[in-house]
């Protein structure tokens, strides 16, 4: 998908993308195409892997890296349908994956987007 049609895409559009792109893994691909260079990321609490904000592109990629360097084995991921409200949509995540600590971490988030000019601008998770 080019750039100029993710600029003309609707929030639905991208909360269809969003969840394609999510349920294949491709998480990486789905912060370069959907969100905005100064986007930010609010995870529920800062905590000694994340702090509470991540401001910009480049950060929120950083952090994914930096996630997908502690997962051992990601056993299964599954991602709802989105639901869309004006310029914002929120979906469900389930993740079920084995840490390098071995710990195995089985979570669900409630993940919350708002659309600004064709561009995720923000993103927040719930726990």
């Amino acid at each position: 998908m080019s750039t100029t049609d993710v600029a003309t895409m609707s929030t639905k559009q991208i909360a269809k993308r969003l969840k394609s792109l999510c349920e294949k893994g491709q998480f990486e691909d789905a912060v370069k195409e959907l969100f905005s260079r100064d986007a930010v990321s609010i995870e529920p609490m800062a905590s000694a892997m994340f702090e509470k904000e991540t401001h910009g592109q480049h950060a929120i990629l950083a952090k994914g890296k930096k996630w997908n360097e502690m997962v051992e084995k990601n056993h299964s991921h599954e991602v709802s349908e989105p639901l869309v409200a004006g310029n914002s949509f929120s979906v469900t995540m389930h993740l079920d994956a084995t840490m390098k600590d071995g710990k195995r971490m089985d979570m669900s988030e409630l993940c919350v987007y708002h659309v600004k000019d064709g561009k995720i601008i923000s993103e927040q998770f719930f726990i």
